[in-house]
């Protein structure tokens, strides 16, 4: 009995290890993440095989939420269980978040509005974003009707510029898809095998709907700021499909037009997000901090990634099922071509209107965004360039 808590103990202890290396040194998106994963999990330490590995890929590819961050939480379970999943998650995710919220803490109280490395961050933003969408676009935009999807999000979410707007596109993109793409079937047929009974998933699922009507009520019933800012950050954690670029618009539209943060401290910390390994979800630990001090921070992180944590858990016994329904991949396809309209909307505004305001901001764009799709220099290089050409330049 000893022996086998003690195993327990040591398999913990290295999931902590590995996954804080991976967290301090998994630079480059999502994407890069993933191939990283890859190389350490399944070919160096050989923790699953192939089929286990794209299976759980697949899965979180599916998923709303950050997807490289749900593939290392879902590495930890199949690895050591529930308590696996979750100190896998926090190696992965703390050093990134701790980097952010000192940054924000220091940046708190400063004259940010008028700093020249803060402009040269909100550029560093609009070349970033823009090399998101063309990337994404090639894979999740590749036919007439999904480029007719991201059309018509693109004009609903700069013309009908409400609250709900996002989630009413995201709904209609899925019923489009559900209509439309649902003759592209996924023949593999495979089945998988997850460490998680039908039972803990569905309370999982039943937590996540649950959290996400009832934290509104709470809010209006409470008036409690607390709970208010937990709401916003679940709900944009909830509803991010196509990695974590997507968070943006959602967040902006959370907490700039709510006077929460100025949009300047918004872009400078988005900005900064890309200069940190790890997820980009730990932008919302800079926003909490901005916010509410480090308490904050820590609040924000819990809750944008709590919804990651409840559906890949609750997904994982029932993947089979839904992998292998081509309409339910048809709805899917049309989320994911959505999502590139919703982006190039945020391309515009905040972030382009904001940042671009003269000759020297567009060269400055057209530099940074070079750097990245041409010369393929790392991302935190990039950063730095744009803050300190902005602190110079601009």
């Amino acid at each position: 009995m000893k022996s086998i808590k003690k195993n327990r103990i040591v398999t913990l202890a290295e999931i902590f290890l590995v996954s804080t290396r991976l967290g301090l040194t998994s630079f480059g998106g999502p994407t890069a993440h993933l191939g990283y994963f890859h190389e350490e999990y399944v070919r160096r330490r050989k923790w699953m095989d192939e089929k286990s590995y794209a299976d759980l890929v697949a899965l979180c590819q599916f998923l709303p939420g950050p997807s490289s961050s749900q593939v290392g939480i879902g590495i930890g379970i199949m690895r050591a269980g529930l308590l696996g999943g979750i100190i896998s998650f926090i190696g992965f995710t703390f050093p990134s978040v701790v980097a952010l919220i000192v940054f924000a803490l220091l940046l708190t109280g400063g004259d940010i509005g008028s700093a020249g490395w803060i402009h040269g961050l909100k550029i560093v933003a609009v070349a970033i974003v823009a090399h998101a969408i063309i990337g994404m676009a090639k894979s999740l935009t590749p036919d007439l009707k999904r480029k007719a999807i991201a059309i018509f999000a693109l004009l609903v979410t700069l013309l009908w510029q409400t609250a709900f707007s996002q989630i009413g596109i995201i709904l209609i993109a899925a019923c489009l898809g559900y209509l439309l793409l649902k003759q592209e079937k996924n023949e593999s047929g495979v089945q998988s095998r997850f460490p998680i009974t039908k039972w803990v998933g569905g309370f999982c699922l039943l937590l996540f709907f649950g959290l996400l009507l009832a934290l509104p009520i709470l809010t209006m019933a409470t008036g409690s700021y607390w709970i208010a800012m937990f709401d916003s950050f679940y709900r944009s954690g909830s509803f991010v499909f196509g990695g974590g670029h997507v968070v943006l618009p959602l967040l902006e539209k959370e907490f700039v037009p709510t006077g929460w943060m100025s949009e300047e401290a918004f872009l400078a910390g988005y900005g900064v997000t890309q200069a940190v390994p790890g997820p980009l979800f730990t932008f919302a630990a800079y926003l909490g901090t901005v916010m509410n001090g480090w308490q904050g921070g820590i609040i924000a992180t819990i809750a944008i990634f709590l919804p990651a944590f409840l559906l890949v858990i609750g997904s994982l016994p029932f993947w089979d099922q839904l992998r292998n329904q081509p309409e339910i991949t048809g709805a899917i396809m049309g989320v994911n071509a959505a999502v590139i309209g919703i982006l190039i909307a945020a391309l515009y505004s905040p972030i382009w209107t904001s940042s671009i305001k003269e000759a020297k901001d567009f060269a400055l764009v057209v530099i940074l965004f070079s750097m990245l799709a041409y010369w393929k220099i790392p991302p935190w290089i990039v950063v730095v360039t744009g803050a300190v050409a902005g602190l110079v330049f601009l």
